[in-house]
């Protein structure tokens, strides 16, 4: 009876709970994490796994002194269950609110920058306008897809591709050289691009888009050696503001801090053009395409 019972079951499909609480093991790499980013107890998630290792008929994880060690088996779960995780999370999105109010949740994709230095009053404001309209803000460099409804909307310096999308021009984001004034009181203003690539540097560390830029902007810095390196440009900026040198930032943001001082501001080191991305289909919905123009107008006063 029991081996019976046993085979019943490993033919019984797995639920999402279970699903869900593997790959968020899978990506939190404890069972601690994930059960805290389930809002679910330990034992609670436990048994979830075990309950879907024995629908399945296999072993997921196995234990070790770094936590928890996925299977090769449930290292190819991770991907198909990715794509599982994203559909869910757009339909709840989708469905949240009234369809024809400004009303639910709506995900929106930038630049780790944009997300940390730009959005958050234009967010505090909107919320302001539209308080039924709750944001999900995913601040990461790597692109997200919006065919596949990774986000709502995507703030982008690039020109976007693909069928079915709606992108709003909103104007150039202009970059230059910036420094504190503690960092200019020890080492002076420099006055030509030469006396810059005599200072102390903040910049890129394995970024070749970044080191592309610096390299067509002047000779001067080609191959220049950067005090602080780093591909994350709020850590640039916070650097910056320490006084550890002199940096590249987006004139917009550097301009409403009293703490920066502008370095050759005759000179723009890049501009990027900057986009807001939609997919027609959701822009159809009112509280998507509330969120759409808001940034539009918002981002193009940023943009001047």
């Amino acid at each position: 009876m029991k081996p019976a019972a046993h085979n019943n079951f490993m033919n019984r499909a797995p639920s999402w709970d279970e699903l869900q609480a593997f790959l968020a093991a899978v990506e939190e790499g404890s069972l601690s994490a994930a059960a805290r980013r389930l809002g679910l107890s330990q034992p609670t998630l436990r048994t979830r796994i075990d309950m879907l290792e024995r629908s399945l008929g296999t072993v997921l994880f196995t234990r070790s002194a770094a936590g928890l060690a996925p299977t090769e088996i449930a290292r190819g779960m991770v991907g198909q269950l990715g794509v599982m995780q994203t559909a869910s999370d757009a339909l709840v999105r989708a469905a949240s609110g009234p369809q024809n109010e400004a009303s639910g949740t709506v995900r929106i994709s930038a630049s780790e920058f944009v997300g940390a230095a730009v959005l958050p009053p234009i967010l505090a404001r909107l919320r302001v306008s539209h308080p039924a309209i709750s944001i999900e803000l995913a601040p990461s460099n790597a692109s997200v897809d919006l065919m596949k409804q990774e986000a709502d909307l995507a703030i982008r310096m690039y020109p976007p591709r693909g069928d079915g999308l709606v992108a709003r021009k909103i104007g150039t984001v202009r970059l230059g050289f910036y420094a504190a004034e503690s960092y200019l009181a020890r080492r002076g203003l420099p006055h030509s691009v030469e006396e810059l690539a005599l200072h102390e540097l903040v910049g890129p560390d394995r970024s070749t888009y970044d080191a592309k830029l610096i390299e067509a902007f002047h000779p001067a810095l080609r191959g220049q050696r950067l005090v602080l390196r780093t591909d994350s440009h709020v850590v640039q900026l916070a650097a910056i503001r320490a006084g550890v040198g002199i940096g590249v930032v987006q004139r917009a943001v550097a301009d409403q801090d009293p703490t920066l001082i502008a370095v050759l501001p005759q000179l723009d080191f890049a501009t990027l053009e900057t986009w807001v991305v939609v997919h027609d289909d959701l822009r159809r919905l009112p509280k998507v395409r509330t969120v759409f123009d808001y940034l539009v107008k918002e981002m193009s006063v940023f943009t001047r």
